[in-house]
């Protein structure tokens, strides 16, 4: 039996939340975490639990920037956006992720 959800590699929801947070537009946590699951079309699930520790280690990195604001349902939120070095180190995750991906490949293909 296949399980309908897969876990993320460590390191990989970094990527994704840089990634998410690239269109420059300032998202709340329930919106990133909305938004991965969506383009995954439902695959990747991010908790709570993981997704609030993440953003705080990539604000404490500098890679993004938080502020407070009021989300569309009217409740205080955080919003976070990519910084210069967030842009920088996304182009960094990015090459790595696809090495590693280049990589396994290569190694499905031999098995």
């Amino acid at each position: 039996m296949r399980p309908s959800r897969l876990d993320l590699l460590q390191g990989t929801l970094d990527l994704l939340i840089l990634r998410t947070l690239q269109s420059g537009d300032a998202q709340h946590g329930w919106a990133i975490s909305e938004r991965i699951q969506q383009i995954s079309q439902d695959v990747l699930q991010v908790n709570q639990g993981s997704l609030y520790p993440a953003l705080h280690r990539l604000e404490h990195q500098g890679w993004i920037k938080a502020e407070w604001g009021v989300s569309d349902l009217g409740r205080r939120a955080r919003f976070y956006r990519l910084t210069a070095a967030g842009r920088k180190q996304l182009l960094h995750e990015t090459d790595n992720w696809a090495r590693l991906a280049a990589a396994i490949g290569r190694v499905l293909e031999l098995a």
